[in-house]
């Protein structure tokens, strides 16, 4: 007697291996990000660019922050720039329990709020405003990620650095994306 037994086809067969890792990022909690300077895929203010003479750091809300989340961090990032991705602002070990960021913060190493500012790509502390060459609008996200852990990284981390340690600690995480144009 021959038995035969029949074979999934390969793609059911990766596909029923995806499903734990699909169904756990389905319901994986999602911060909320918003700003009362702008709206998600809206331009972002030239008071907010490089075109204004003085820079601020828009204003940013959020909410969705898990009960057992420890800190924040914050980095925004270019991914339209023309040699990679540029970074245009790194935050970190800001408290999980604040619901946002007022406009203009200060270009410092340590926050009042407790929270730590590492480098941009320009090497510089601090939020740089949008800036880029001319040609088609560029989309800036306002990637905000709650974790678990305070982050041991010193005043001026890079965001590679700052994600990196995050790794395995993340308990949510959302993003607000800005455009801007010359």
């Amino acid at each position: 007697m021959t038995v035969h037994v029949k074979r999934f086809p390969i793609f059911i067969a990766l596909a029923w291996l995806a499903l734990p890792r699909l169904a756990a990022a389905q319901h994986s909690p999602k911060l909320t990000v918003t700003s009362s300077a702008f709206t998600e895929g809206s331009a972002i203010p030239v008071g907010y660019s490089c075109k204004s003479p003085k820079v601020e750091s828009p204003p940013l809300a959020w909410k969705g922050v898990p009960g057992d989340a420890k800190t924040l961090v914050l980095i925004v990032k270019d991914p339209d720039a023309p040699h990679g991705t540029f970074i245009h602002w790194v935050v970190y070990n800001l408290p999980a329990t604040l619901t946002g960021l007022d406009a203009n913060v200060p270009l410092t190493e340590k926050l009042a709020n407790g929270g730590l500012q590492g480098a941009n790509s320009l090497g510089q502390i601090g939020y740089k405003g949008p800036c880029p060459p001319p040609g088609s609008p560029h989309h800036y996200h306002f990637e905000l990620t709650a974790l678990d852990t305070a982050l041991d990284l010193k005043p001026g981390a890079t965001a590679a650095q700052v994600e990196e340690a995050a790794k395995g600690h993340v308990k949510a995480s959302g993003d607000l994306v800005g455009t801007f144009a010359p």
